[in-house]
């Protein structure tokens, strides 16, 4: 008996440092965001550099979770909630390294914005930046306190951000035909914002793994209006 509690708490153990860990890349993640965004506002090309030098720790957090989930399924053979506990971990691991890309991709062009001369000032860019920040907090938050409801509300933001991002695209196109020599800062901007669309695009998918791992129903590719109101109060499926 004592040797069944002690796997057991073993077991819980592994469990934890799954979702910790996970938690500690959802961290990195959002500074990342946050410095590639002052990097571009305060014009600070070393602040971008960091942005980029720190994803190898992403990519290194990245290979220690799949391996965590990968021993845990093979060793541990784990089924129902724990099953969709741990597939969900390896899908949210992969949305949250390719944050770290995408932020790495931002800081990118910001270094090369920075270079010359500020197109325009940046007042969208921020706002989807936060909001990005934002989506990536909540459906962590949603993660580990396994709330369907809020996961639901994460995803809907994402349409926030849709809609930013069509709105710099327009004023941009606007800029290029009245001026050509507008068009390379333009297409950099351009990417920035197409790069913090696709952030909430896996913060979405974040939180789309929360509603699966909560109600055990599929809603990846599913828009949020497309869904059932009152999905969370599906009945799981514990057994």
């Amino acid at each position: 008996m004592d040797e069944i509690k002690r796997t057991s708490s073993h077991y819980e153990r592994e469990l934890q440092d799954i979702k910790q860990n996970i938690l500690y890349a959802g961290v990195l993640t959002e500074m990342a965001i946050q410095n590639v965004v002052v990097a571009l506002l305060e014009r600070k090309s070393e602040l971008a550099r960091k942005v980029i030098d720190g994803d190898k720790e992403i990519d290194k957090l990245d290979t220690e979770i799949e391996e965590q989930c990968i021993r845990l399924l093979a060793l541990r053979q784990p089924i129902a909630r724990d099953l969709r506990f741990i597939t969900t971990a390896i899908k949210i691991n992969g949305h949250l390294e390719r944050i770290g890309d995408m932020a790495v991709n931002i800081a990118e062009k910001v270094l090369q914005l920075n270079e010359v001369p500020q197109l325009k000032p940046y007042i969208d860019l921020p706002r989807m930046g936060e909001i990005a920040r934002e989506m990536i907090r909540g459906s962590l938050d949603a993660f580990v306190r396994e709330e369907c409801e809020l996961a639901n509300h994460i995803r809907r933001m994402d349409s926030t951000i849709d809609t930013l991002n069509e709105q710099i695209f327009r004023e941009l196109l606007t800029f290029m035909l009245e001026d050509t020599r507008t068009v390379h800062r333009a297409l950099l901007i351009m990417q920035v914002s197409k790069n913090l669309e696709r952030i909430a695009d896996h913060a979405k998918g974040i939180a789309d793994m929360v509603v699966y791992m909560v109600t055990g129903i599929n809603v990846r590719h599913q828009w949020p209006g497309d869904t059932s109101d009152n999905i969370c109060d599906e009945k799981r499926d514990d057994s």
